[in-house]
């Protein structure tokens, strides 16, 4: 039997930790994010893969959470397995993951506020405006000087987001089941629109075509990097297993978890195509949800959906303000880092390494004003340089699989690094080279 820790954490509650933990912004532009690639039948084909991807990732999380307690974080299982340098790049990886998922939330918030006063905080070609850059950088400003004085944990701030984020949620699932038309889903379910496009970008026509083999290839590529954004911080679920009340409920926890947020995903992703048409979808305004509800069920909706988006939001950037320096702080504690970036304030937080964080995002909220669709840009550097992480975590698994000759350990590490390749490598690898700039610095510390 476990043993069991009386103040720790039970099933139901580490559950409901994992689902509101992994749920932050990207699922609320997920329906028509994903209808820019592909038709019903390839979102469904594409939950099926990607599905099975992240549940081999967190068997590993889970197997090593509970066998190697010693080790703390994806970056120190990296540095375990395989040396100082590979945790580096791991930790590093991290740290820069964090902060370019932050500024995702950024443009995404501000994009939810455009929704109010359309044309002010967000430019056509989904560059924010000055005033956008000018209201991020003192909310992001703001929620670094908190996170300074120790108040990320606060349970007040995490009940508002949890109930900003799912009461809206549930009210578009509950709009879209009551508005779902079976004839408009099935109508183009194995086909997918072709726009052809002049050289702005504008499309000038639609047409239809058969799903051959090929087709439904590329729209599962096409949807991998949307799929594995909403997944970012699933790692957190099998972290919390030192705080449950028995260790074998933290892997009961991330496999339900990881259960209730596909049924999520799934309801949010599949039930818009009963209401709208594929190109429709992919034609509606960021925030996706927001729009979507609003067409459903009038303005009330989209206001709800905005501004549970916007607390949402608050709420998750609150949360990865910290993630980022953690990870520095365990490479500082490891001597992989200069120790000034673990150098603590009487709060407990670590000062140095959350003002240079916050400084560099600061340059990268000012990048935003002249980068088109920047929302996307951020998510997908985000997305590319934490599968290098998650494919670390496969790989230690595999390695100790062979160790300890365990063939059930071999096969998940060995998928789970597989698979978070292949998706790095068919989403493309520009942003992975984008990233090795920021590499290059840490590399000189």
């Amino acid at each position: 039997m476990d043993a069991e820790n009386k103040k720790g954490i039970g099933l139901a509650a580490l559950v409901a930790i994992i689902v509101s933990g992994a749920i932050g912004g990207g699922v609320f532009n997920l329906s028509n994010d994903l209808a820019t690639n592909a038709s019903p039948g390839g979102v469904v084909i594409s939950w099926i893969v990607i599905g099975f991807g992240i549940l081999m990732l967190v068997l590993s999380l889970n197997h090593l959470v509970v066998n190697k307690s010693e080790l703390s974080g994806v970056s120190d299982y990296a540095r375990a397995g395989f040396g100082n340098m590979v945790g580096f790049i791991s930790g590093w990886g991290y740290w820069l993951s964090a902060w370019a998922g932050n500024i995702a939330f950024a443009v995404l918030m501000m994009t939810a506020v455009d929704y109010f006063f359309p044309g002010v905080f967000q430019a056509k070609n989904g560059s924010l405006t000055i005033l956008s850059v000018i209201v991020v950088s003192i909310v992001s400003w703001g929620l670094t000087l908190l996170v300074m004085r120790g108040v990320e944990g606060a349970a007040a701030i995490n009940a508002i987001v949890l109930v900003a984020k799912l009461i809206p949620l549930f009210v578009f699932v509950i709009a879209g089941i009551v508005t779902f038309k079976a004839g408009v889903f099935s109508a183009h379910f194995w086909q997918n629109f072709v726009a052809n496009t002049n050289a702005d970008g504008v499309i000038k026509s639609l047409t239809w075509s058969n799903m051959t083999g090929g087709d439904l290839f590329s729209q599962v590529k096409g949807s991998l990097m949307v799929m594995i954004w909403v997944f970012v911080g699933i790692e957190g679920a099998a972290m919390m297993g030192d705080r449950a009340k028995r260790k074998s409920d933290a892997g009961k926890a991330s496999i339900l978890g990881l259960i209730a947020l596909l049924v999520i995903y799934i309801l949010l992703s599949l039930l818009p195509f009963g209401f709208m048409s594929q190109q429709e979808l992919a034609n509606t305004g960021q925030p996706g949800l927001v729009h979507i509800l609003n067409a459903m069920v009038g303005g009330w909706g989209g206001s709800l959906m905005a501004i549970g988006l916007v607390i949402s939001l608050l709420g998750a950037w609150l949360s990865w303000t910290m993630l980022p320096v953690e990870a520095t702080q365990q490479l500082s504690e490891q001597k992989l880092l200069p120790s000034w970036f673990g150098k603590l304030n009487d709060k407990g937080a670590p000062k140095n390494s959350l003002l240079l964080t916050q400084l560099i995002v600061q340059i990268f909220l000012i990048v935003t004003y002249f980068v088109a669709d920047a929302y996307n840009v951020f998510v997908y550097l985000c997305t590319a340089v934490i599968m290098i992480c998650y494919a670390l975590v496969g790989l230690y698994l595999f390695k100790l699989g062979i160790q300890e000759k365990k063939t059930s350990n071999i096969i998940i590490g060995f998928i789970a690094a597989a698979f978070q390749i292949l998706a790095l490598y068919y989403s493309g690898w520009q942003f992975v080279w984008l990233s090795l700039i920021l590499y290059a610095v840490g590399f000189i510390l």
